[in-house]
């Protein structure tokens, strides 16, 4: 594997990390205002995860559909986010401090899906 493919995938597990870390707190919030979307919102996160990990895998030779669904995901992420904003659901703060690290990733996921 060369070292910019290696760099590659060890920053998509700190992106993916660092946004399920973010995500949780405010889905929580989420939840307490419409369990559906806090719902939908969580499935979404665990998607962009478990689609990057199992098309990581060497044999796989799916990786850029596994790809494109994380990015799919992250998009959904992103969506909910700003439709929970809309509704009052969550502050501007708890919006914009979530929407930094999904738009990190969503340039991670922009790279892969592009390749």
């Amino acid at each position: 594997m060369s070292g910019g493919r290696r760099s590659a995938i060890g920053g998509r597990r700190n992106g993916v990390r660092r946004s399920l870390e973010v995500l949780g707190p405010v889905e929580a919030k989420i939840k307490r205002r419409s369990a559906s979307l806090g719902k939908q919102l969580s499935e979404a996160a665990k998607s962009i995860s478990l689609n990057l990990g199992e098309g990581r895998r060497p044999h796989d030779g799916d990786r850029r559909r596994h790809d494109e669904m994380a990015a799919g995901s992250t998009s959904e992420c992103t969506t909910a986010l700003r439709v929970a904003r809309i509704r009052g659901y969550i502050t501007d703060a708890d919006h914009s401090k979530a929407d930094a690290v999904l738009d990190r990733l969503r340039g991670l996921m922009f790279g892969l899906t592009r390749r």
